[in-house]
């Protein structure tokens, strides 16, 4: 689709909390049975070709302008790889609901997960710069498991 070059690599684990990064991550939550979190993260340079590929334009923009529209290409980059993997999953977790995608960028920021499941992680070599898609997920209890003592609360209609 974007017409670039994709290569992946050896998948790994990571843990909840990695060291700082840099670049352009977009997050998607996934919810049902198993609740969790997708990442799609790049460099800078990565996100401009993405933006200028997905958009069929001339010119990439240069590393250090990260515009609007740049992030908003990582997000649906997200949105598609994520929501691959979701559909993928659902045939053994069950239906899924995902969010809409929140985009960050910056330089040497952390990101931690608020559980402590390790992450899975395939990188992928794109056009010669890395991408990397990050998955964690987790059972959800039922909700009588949640409350433990009280009784699961009735809709109220009005």
């Amino acid at each position: 689709m974007l017409n670039l070059t994709v290569t992946p690599g050896e998948a790994y684990r990571e843990p909840p909390s990695s060291g700082p990064t840099d670049g352009v991550i977009a997050l998607l939550g996934l919810v049902g049975q198993w609740a969790g979190t997708g990442i799609v993260q790049c460099d800078p340079s990565l996100a401009g070709r993405i933006y200028t590929h997905l958009l069929a334009m001339e010119d990439t923009p240069p590393p250090e302008a990260v515009s609007d529209d740049v992030l908003d290409a990582v997000a649906e980059l997200a949105n598609i790889i994520i929501g691959n993997v979701k559909n993928l999953l659902e045939e053994q977790t069950g239906p899924m609901g995902m969010s809409i995608p929140t985009v960050v960028f910056g330089h040497n920021f952390n990101t931690r997960s608020g559980g402590t499941e390790s992450w899975t992680v395939v990188p992928f070599t794109c056009d010669g710069a890395k991408l990397v898609v990050k998955m964690c997920l987790r059972h959800v209890p039922q909700p009588g498991e949640l409350r433990r003592g009280f009784a699961v609360p009735r809709c109220v209609t009005i």
